[in-house]
């Protein structure tokens, strides 16, 4: 069973890889950084309730921040060879719950990054 401090630890971390990847596609203002600290919020609530999951948090919080952007303004991450080619679609996070999520292009089925490392 996870520690509080294991709990923080793994939130913070989440935190910075998901800044990191708004960084590099370049829409880390502040409405979205907010998004962010909403979603971080919420699954510290659910580590609560389920100490175990901290493997889980970091793909479960990029999802979280994806639907956020989607509502409230577009589709992120977008798959940059895709879009270049004329079909702009959202990166997916996979596994969608476990260990190790990656971006992955839904329409050619390739790993694009790990979260966090969104070029």
């Amino acid at each position: 069973m996870a520690s509080a401090d294991d709990i923080e630890t793994a939130l913070h971390s989440a935190r910075a890889l998901i800044l990191a990847d708004l960084t590099a596609r370049d829409v880390a203002d502040a409405a979205v950084v907010s998004l962010v600290e909403k979603a971080v919020t919420h699954r510290r609530w659910w580590l609560e309730q389920w100490p175990d999951g901290t493997e889980y948090v970091l793909g479960l919080v990029a999802q979280d921040v994806q639907d956020a952007l989607l509502e409230a303004y577009g589709r992120w991450p977008l798959c940059a060879a895709c879009a270049a080619e004329g079909d702009p679609h959202a990166l997916s996070v996979e596994p969608e719950l476990g260990p190790d999520p990656h971006w992955v292009c839904g329409k050619e089925g390739a790993v694009v990054a790990p979260v966090g490392q969104l070029a």
